[in-house]
């Protein structure tokens, strides 16, 4: 019981750093019907941002606003600036500025910043990236012998009221409702009075924003910050808004928080064939079925479409 209980709180943890990204790629596709590629690269140039308030001496709440605000303001500026004037010509090619946005970013970090965070460095003035919550070894929840730390479960907390935030926004909100109708379809939208320039604007701004906080917080549980950090997260949290389905918040959250668990269960109980550099096709795998049997997700709307 104890071991079963390690795995799954070890699986709840990982899974909620998925599931924070993946809630940025939901809100993208339910308020432009777009897929952002460049996901994980803007929430690891604010996490950056970040980083250089800490060396700044700011304290860390201070700067993670500030990481919110200019994930917000990248997120709003890649919209205005690359997606707008690209999807009126091909919607497809929405897919490889991402793409390029991803390569140009991760390049940007490295020029600005280097790997001066990797562990025991000697030009970062912080040793450590600092955490949300608490981090000493005395800070964790010990539940039937299994321990849960603070950090961990501070994200889940986090990742659950952000949740519940976007579903109230999404469902009980004006600007909720415009981006449903934008993502739906942009020209009706725009003729019923909708101001859809500011609303795509507004999602890429919210998704990245939310981006900012998850690669905060996933460097904090990593006590560093490096160039592939957010690398394995994307895949991960693109693997999770694919299974809940991309027009579900809550669907997205719950198979991010999935697939941390099967992963844990799966290098736990059967590491002898799978281990940690395999867990990953498992996860996969399940997902591959899922998707055949019910193409849009788990939670996801299917369309109809007519012919």
């Amino acid at each position: 019981m104890e071991r079963f209980l390690q795995y799954l709180f070890d699986g709840l943890s990982t899974g909620s750093v998925y599931s924070l990204l993946a809630l940025g790629l939901v809100i993208i596709y339910r308020g432009t019907g777009h897929l952002n590629f460049a996901q994980g690269e803007m929430a690891l140039f604010s996490t950056y941002i970040v980083y250089q308030c800490g060396e700044w001496g700011l304290p860390i709440g201070i700067a993670l606003v500030i990481g919110i605000a200019v994930g917000f303001a990248l997120g709003a500026v890649t919209e205005v600036t690359l997606v707008r004037p690209i999807a009126k010509k091909s919607p497809f090619a929405v897919f490889i500025v991402t793409l390029g946005l991803f390569q140009g970013l991760n390049w940007l970090d490295g020029a600005i910043w280097g790997d001066q965070l990797l562990p025991n460095s000697a030009v970062s003035k912080q040793k450590t990236f600092p955490t949300l919550f608490p981090s000493k070894d005395s800070d964790f929840v010990s539940i039937f012998g299994a321990a849960w730390r603070l950090k961990y479960l501070g994200v889940l907390v986090v990742v659950l009221v952000l949740t519940g935030l976007l579903f109230l926004v999404f469902n009980k909100t004006r600007l909720g409702l415009a981006m449903r109708a934008v993502a739906s379809n942009a020209e009706s939208a725009k003729l019923v009075g909708i101001p859809t320039n500011r609303i795509l604007m507004i999602s890429w701004g919210m998704a990245s924003a939310i981006g900012a906080l998850g690669g905060v917080v996933f460097a904090g549980i990593n006590s560093n910050v490096n160039l592939g950090l957010m690398f394995t997260v994307f895949i991960y949290s693109s693997a999770a808004a694919t299974l809940g389905g991309f027009d579900s918040p809550g669907g997205a959250v719950l198979a991010g928080l999935s697939i941390g668990v099967i992963e844990s269960m799966a290098a736990g109980y059967v590491k002898n064939w799978i281990g940690q550099e395999l867990k990953l096709g498992v996860a996969l795998v399940i997902i591959v079925g899922v998707l055949l049997v019910k193409p849009s997700g788990l939670f996801g709307t299917a369309k109809v479409e007519r012919v």
